[in-house]
């Protein structure tokens, strides 16, 4: 089917699990795709493919090598493999957000398809691939891949500062969002595996020498991608700010869930009650306001520490604060924070929330 028509008159159509953009004049592309990636003048068309085969099944290649396994994709799809780059993902192009602003005559499109909550990570985090994989699997393809078109003619180094403009407002929304890394403490920044592919407009009269942040350019970028970012999340995954209004979706990064808080409850009880009743009354307390406040005050005091922006001193007095406060309001004794660590202050939250939990329990 027919998603949208671009600006430069090039259709979006949708079908085979691909997001289809066949060129109806030559284009300027920049992109990551493994295959006729990089810098390109010779590109007819450009697509984003879902390679999940189903719940619960692994992303498997169609052939030997990664090169004849797109060649096959871009073949049935009715493309040029010579002159197609493509991406890989397992999010579902069925929901792929479209965004599009204007200024003037210049025209910014971001196509996106996205997910984070199986690898999304910050820059940085400790890494275990460096030795190429078994060439008959595809590890964890693209999760928030992104088309970015630009009615404009740009030059070929204008294309490459254009899609790092497009990974800062990527980032801005995941930030947003306060989406957590699943391989450190801090927020996620990205998936290992996001994908982008930048597409301009030679035959455009309108010719543009900037992309970035001070640019009307730059700016159209960020309205786009970042609202295409999130729109694409919550279709594919929920991630939203109302699913994020959860004291286990904060912690969650450092380490406080269901599991730790149930270990913890049963190790103060001698007779705990049952695991079932137990996360009935936290999952009950989960959502509420005063504590999904506190804890987000909570965890950014925990940041500040892992930033060095603020002492284990200052910390733990705010914490205890915090602390204090939020036990007067859930009508427990308040716990107090036994040293000026990270680990001193996530005991003493614990604490806190099965004290408050193990009082719902009681009622």
């Amino acid at each position: 089917m027919r998603l949208y028509t671009l600006a430069t008159g090039d259709q979006v159509y949708r079908y085979y699990k691909s997001i289809v953009i066949p060129f109806e004049g030559p284009r300027k592309v920049a992109s990551t795709a493994i295959v006729n990636g990089g810098y390109r003048e010779d590109l007819t068309a450009v697509f984003n493919n879902d390679v999940n085969p189903g719940a619960g099944m692994a992303c498997t290649m169609r052939a030997p090598t990664y090169q004849e396994h797109m060649r096959i994709i871009t073949e049935e799809i009715g493309l040029d493999p010579l002159t197609t780059a493509g991406m890989g993902t397992a999010a579902s192009m069925e929901n792929a957000a479209i965004k599009t602003e204007c200024y003037e005559n210049l025209t910014v499109t971001a196509i996106v398809t996205g997910g984070v909550e199986v690898n999304g990570g910050r820059v940085g985090d400790p890494a275990d691939y460096f030795q190429p994989l078994a060439k008959s699997m595809v590890e964890k393809p693209g999760t928030i891949n992104i088309i970015l078109v630009i009615d404009a003619d740009l030059p070929p180094g204008m294309l490459n500062r254009a899609m790092v403009t497009c990974t800062e407002a990527k980032t801005a929304a995941l930030q947003e969002l306060m989406a957590g890394s699943n391989y450190s403490t801090g927020l996620a920044t990205g998936s290992g595996t996001d994908q982008t592919i930048v597409i301009a407009n030679p035959v455009s009269p309108l010719y543009l020498e900037s992309a970035g942040k001070h640019s009307k350019l730059g700016e159209l970028i960020g309205r786009t991608v970042l609202p295409a970012v999130k729109e694409a999340l919550y279709k594919q995954t929920g991630l939203s700010p109302s699913l994020q209004h959860s004291m286990l979706a904060r912690f969650k990064r450092y380490g406080i869930k269901e599991e730790s808080l149930w270990q913890a409850y049963a190790a103060a009880n001698e007779k705990p009650v049952m695991k079932a009743k137990f996360l009935a009354a936290l999952y009950q307390l989960d959502g509420d306001n005063q504590l999904v406040t506190y804890a987000a005050l909570y965890v950014h005091l925990l940041d500040q520490l892992s930033w060095q922006l603020l002492s284990g001193e200052e910390v733990c007095q705010a914490a205890n604060e915090l602390l204090a406060a939020l036990a007067g309001k859930l009508d427990v004794t308040a716990p107090v924070v036994e040293g000026n660590d990270t680990c001193a202050c996530l005991e003493a939250w614990t604490a806190l929330v099965v004290a408050a939990t193990g009082l719902d329990v009681a009622h």
